[in-house]
């Protein structure tokens, strides 16, 4: 399977870019485990290395309109190693953790609800946008 990626880079204020092909040898996945979450969909693939050592391929893929108008899938991928998978989950479940313990336990989850706001008081009246002034400013 022949692929093109293309890099932009940017030197002394030109900006070019340039296609780089490559053949994928050992990238058909073993495994796949598609998530479709929102406007991406996420590719947990199962891989294998030349000495048939498996890894985990994760990819993050999102449809937007390039600068012709045309659709095109934006990937991000990241490689985790057989030597790095218990390091790897240990690092999700501490920032999912973390990220629990300051946000409640089902932040995250489909039927999280976000709790109401504590610092608008609703015996305020809104105020009007329109009043703002910049007097301050002057």
């Amino acid at each position: 399977m022949l692929i093109s990626c293309k890099f932009g880079a940017q030197r002394r204020g030109i900006t070019h870019s340039t296609t780089i092909s490559y053949m994928e040898d050992w990238r058909e996945a073993i495994y796949s485990n598609p998530v479709k979450a929102g406007k991406r969909t996420y590719f947990f693939d199962v891989k294998a290395t030349k000495g048939d050592d498996y890894f985990l391929c994760i990819t993050e893929s999102k449809r937007v309109v390039d600068r012709n108008g045309q659709f095109v899938y934006d990937k991000h991928k990241i490689f985790i190693y057989k030597e790095d998978f218990d390091k790897f989950v240990e690092g999700i479940n501490a920032s999912l953790a973390f990220i629990r313990q300051q946000k409640g336990e089902d932040y995250g989850r489909e039927e999280y609800q976000a709790p109401p706001r504590t610092d608008v008081r609703p015996d305020e009246p809104a105020q009007d946008p329109g009043s703002v002034t910049f007097d301050d400013l002057d």
